[in-house]
């Protein structure tokens, strides 16, 4: 027997834009597919005809491809409607499936008395026992009922890749509801027949899935498949623990993209938070995937602090060469010919690209002087020292010099008066590597 190719995929509904907690489920199916050789699918789970958008589509495969997270194929489960009304027969035709007719309010009242008695609330599966004349009534009075799953009430047991052995009683659970009244084919049985017949080998999703897999896990071996290989990350919080689905609508990849964060910066910390492995700016995509191991994940809720992003944005921005940003280097209007110096000047005093332009704007422009009362004079009688542009990596040194033997001053009295009389801040490049770029300096007499 053949094993078959580790085939993963990543499953996001086009209801609006992908966000941190979305990436972490993919980046997750995405890594095992590559490490392994195998085939990562992007699965459009469009279902829902009233709140899918195509403009969602749209921005799931942007956000996928700024990450360099390239899939082997997209699959859309509006289009493949026809299997699961074939799972949904044969369901029906072995007893596994049966229409249930009770209104929500119904529902609530039984779940509330339940609760009242200390038992579970659980369907209590009345529909059974209706008889066809009942139902044929609850329908011209109702509507179409809702279709569940007949769970056999047994231990559902798996070993999880991340929570370990799990095992859930099945009689703790309610029937599944596969298909609305309104016939809309719901996640847990699309998904299922997704992963038959798409011969998905390993799952990954958030823990709040935990139940949703062991009833998967049965209707799987219900319609005689086998069953992938499940694992179940924790959930993010906020960096104070707080529910971070509160905050999910600052935190969307786009938002971020925005931000100015770095791709490798992001997958670096997502491929790692939550696991034993220590965050580390990784190089590039291949690095990301050697380094990853499922099996290092946790099961406790797992901090995230969109903060955290921005170092290590700045450290990835720092690490690269003049080639890997000469178009954005470019489009400030750098010319050519400074563009080399301009980027070892710039690149350690930038958090985001996006800072560069007040860098060019500094050389390009010149600065506002920022001077103290007490500096005035000394800074006046500086200045006038100043030779004329254009500067050289000689400028800095030669003009101090000169400064400090008109005036007497030394050390930071004599360096920190003119960086910010030339640059208009307390801190940033080292004055050497700035000075040949300034096109202008003002404030002089």
């Amino acid at each position: 027997m053949t094993t078959p190719q580790t085939t993963t995929r990543f499953a996001p509904s086009p209801t609006g834009y992908i966000h941190i907690g979305n990436l972490r489920t993919a980046l997750m199916n995405y890594l095992i597919a590559r490490k392994s050789g195998g085939s990562f699918i992007l699965r459009i789970d469009d279902t829902d005809p009233v709140r899918s958008e195509e403009k969602y589509v749209d921005a799931i495969k942007r956000d996928l491809e700024w990450l360099g997270l390239h899939w082997d194929r997209v699959e859309r489960q509006s289009a493949r409607l026809d299997r699961y009304a074939e799972a949904a027969k044969r369901l029906r035709e072995m007893g596994r499936f049966y229409e249930a007719f009770e209104t929500p309010v119904e529902l609530d009242l039984k779940r509330k008395k339940q609760l009242n008695m200390r038992r579970p609330p659980v369907y209590d599966r009345a529909a059974l026992d209706l008889s066809q004349e009942e139902r044929k009534a609850l329908r011209a009075e109702r509507g179409n009922g809702v279709w569940r799953f007949k769970l056999d009430h047994a231990r559902i047991e798996w070993h999880d890749g991340i929570l370990g052995d799990l095992s859930i009683d099945a009689a703790s659970v309610s029937d599944p509801v596969l298909i609305r009244g309104d016939g809309q084919v719901l996640y847990t049985l699309a998904s299922v027949m997704d992963d038959i017949d798409m011969g998905v080998t390993h799952v990954v999703r958030g823990s709040d899935h935990v139940t949703n897999t062991a009833t998967q896990i049965q209707i799987i071996q219900a319609l005689g498949a086998p069953v992938p290989e499940f694992a179940h990350h924790s959930l993010l919080t906020g960096p104070q623990g707080e529910a971070l689905s509160k905050r999910l609508g600052t935190l969307a990849l786009r938002d971020l993209r925005e931000r100015g964060v770095e791709p490798m910066a992001l997958l670096s910390l997502m491929a790692r938070l939550g696991s034993s492995d220590p965050v580390e700016l990784r190089k590039d995509m291949a690095e990301l995937i050697e380094g990853f191991d499922l099996g290092h994940f946790g099961s406790a809720p797992t901090k995230f602090d969109a903060e955290d992003l921005m170092p290590l944005t700045a450290h990835h921005l720092q690490s690269l060469p003049l080639e890997e940003v000469r178009e954005t280097v470019s489009a400030l209007g750098v010319p050519d010919a400074l563009a080399g110096a301009f980027w070892t000047m710039a690149r350690d005093n930038i958090t985001v690209l996006a800072d560069l332009e007040k860098w060019w704007a500094l050389c390009r422009d010149g600065a506002e002087p920022l001077v103290d009362a007490q500096d005035r004079e000394f800074v006046d009688q500086a200045f006038a020292l100043l030779p004329d542009a254009p500067f050289d990596s000689e400028t800095w040194g030669q003009w101090t010099k000169a400064v400090k033997a008109a005036t007497g001053r030394k050390g930071r009295g004599l360096f920190m008066p003119l960086r910010k009389a030339v640059t208009g801040l307390e801190r940033g490049p080292e004055m050497a590597e700035l000075m040949p770029l300034l096109q202008v300096v003002r404030g002089r007499s």
